[in-house]
């Protein structure tokens, strides 16, 4: 069983709270994107209302144990005051005097945060001694970062042996409410939508949702590895030919368990890996030497958008082709949208994280998904079924 931060009395107590506020950082050293700032308001404002003190954890970058400027978190200090209409303390470390300091001295309602956590190697290796001098600031600790929960770290696991009373934030609530419930017991037809560009990054999700959905939608690069599973001409695109026997299987899994997995019947193929070069669409049988593939075509983008619109639980990880370029980016589009139209139309939509997260933000349509995970590694482990050390951390014998 895991709390929630409205199940614990917080007046006058120091709650440490691990937040995910690895933001991007401009040439002016200031936050180039502060979406995940804003995602850690609602548990921080419930912090405040309820009359406790706000200790603010995480890490930016991979500084590898060393102290680096460009990395530092009074970056986010700024437009986190900003956004909350309160200033923010800043302690010039997350550990030691100069973190106690200033811990101490804040009343109920302040908000402090912490020097970046991975200034220090201990964080990564889950260092006990670490992890007891963070629980030293707080006497409750509350989990708010998804995007780290797959990580067995000072400050997500280790943190726990020592603070009795642990919760979670309301954005990883929120991340377990609908990604659980998507596996757990999805309305029903559940489509998931799997993209990116190798079936190994993939292979373990889409083995554990053959036993769960009723539709599986393979994109992006990786189908060019089932194409070949199935005796055909790919040209020049992407190919893991030491996961062709794997894609082989998996289709026959699928034909056996009567799920559909359906593959991309055009794609858009180009010269080059470039937004310039020469492109057209080819049929999935007619793929040429000398072309590659970096899109889905637009008779699949069609029938994909029936599929997803047809039902009432969909998930998906992954893009359907290089979004990044504008020339390549139908396809990604096309699933978003019908995405969108299916939430209005009343389905469950869930993005899991990582590059599907970033084009749906790019496209303008998160806002028009049921949910959209903050986390690219822990949804992707979290699909796949694997315990993440973080929520594990959190969980107690009621």
């Amino acid at each position: 069983m895991i709390r929630s931060i409205g199940d614990l009395n917080l007046k006058n107590k120091r709650v440490l709270v691990r937040v995910d506020f690895n933001v991007p950082v401009g040439d002016d050293g200031g936050v180039a994107d502060d979406t995940r700032i804003r995602a850690s308001l609602p548990t921080i404002r419930a912090i405040r209302e309820a009359g406790g003190v706000v200790v603010l954890m995480s890490h930016m970058g991979r500084p590898k144990g060393r102290r680096k400027p460009e990395l530092s978190l009074r970056a986010v200090g700024e437009p986190l005051g900003r956004l909350l209409d309160h200033p923010v303390t800043f302690a010039d470390d997350c550990i030691g005097e100069a973190a106690r300091r200033v811990v101490d001295a804040a009343q109920p309602g302040d908000v402090v945060l912490l020097e970046n956590l991975r200034f220090h190697a201990a964080e990564e290796k889950n260092d006990p001694e670490f992890a007891h001098e963070l629980a030293a600031l707080g006497d409750v600790y509350v989990n708010d970062a998804f995007g780290t929960a797959h990580r067995a770290h000072a400050s997500t696991a280790g943190i726990t042996a020592y603070i009795k009373e642990t919760a979670a934030g309301f954005l990883i609530e929120r991340e377990l409410k609908f990604l659980g419930e998507a596996l757990q017991n999805p309305r029903r037809p559940f489509t998931a939508i799997l993209g990116g560009a190798k079936i190994s990054g993939k292979i373990d999700v889409i083995s554990a949702l053959l036993d769960k959905c009723d539709t599986i939608l393979i994109g992006g690069a990786m189908m060019f590895t089932f194409y070949k599973a199935q005796g055909l001409e790919i040209g020049d695109s992407l190919l893991e030919a030491d996961k062709v026997e794997l894609a082989a299987e998996t289709l026959r899994r699928a034909a056996e368990k009567g799920v559909k997995l359906l593959l991309p019947t055009d794609a858009v193929v180009a010269r080059a890996f470039s937004n310039d070069a020469e492109s057209t669409t080819m049929a999935v049988d007619a793929i040429e030497p000398g072309w590659m593939g970096l899109d889905i075509g637009p008779e699949t983008a069609r029938a994909y958008a029936a599929a997803i619109e047809g039902s009432q639980t969909v998930v998906w990880n992954g893009p359907m082709g290089v979004f990044e370029m504008e020339k390549f980016a139908d396809g990604t589009r096309a699933v978003a949208e019908a995405m969108a139209r299916g939430t209005a139309a009343g389905a469950t939509t869930v993005v899991g994280g990582g590059d599907s997260a970033a084009a749906v933000v790019q496209l303008n349509l998160a806002e028009k998904m049921t949910h959209v995970s903050t986390g690219g590694g822990a949804s992707l482990e979290f699909l796949e079924g694997k315990v993440l050390p973080g929520i594990a951390a959190l969980e107690w014998d009621a």
